[in-house]
């Protein structure tokens, strides 16, 4: 699922690091929890849309790999991010 142009706005500049940023680790980790968020919902009601389903494990995957390397390259940022958006209960 799409996020809406002004809550993708939102989210950049609620997690980038500089004012330019929109690239950095923990701007696409954020804007991947709110797609990850939004095809779980939709997943919720179409149990059978396997399509969507296997962009959703695909986008789960990507997000593993940044925060593998945010933990990787800087542990505090790491555990910043994951404290900012809820994950690794």
């Amino acid at each position: 699922m799409t996020i809406a142009a002004e809550k993708k706005t939102e989210i950049i500049q609620t997690f980038r690091r500089t004012d330019t940023d929109s690239g950095s680790p923990e701007v696409q980790v954020a804007l991947l929890t709110e797609r990850i968020n939004g095809l779980t919902e939709h997943l919720r009601g179409h149990k059978q849309d396997y399509a969507s389903r296997r962009g959703l494990l695909m986008m789960v995957s990507k997000r593993n790999r940044l925060l593998g390397y945010l933990a990787k390259t800087d542990r505090p940022r790491y555990q910043e991010l994951i404290g900012r958006l809820g994950l690794r209960k």
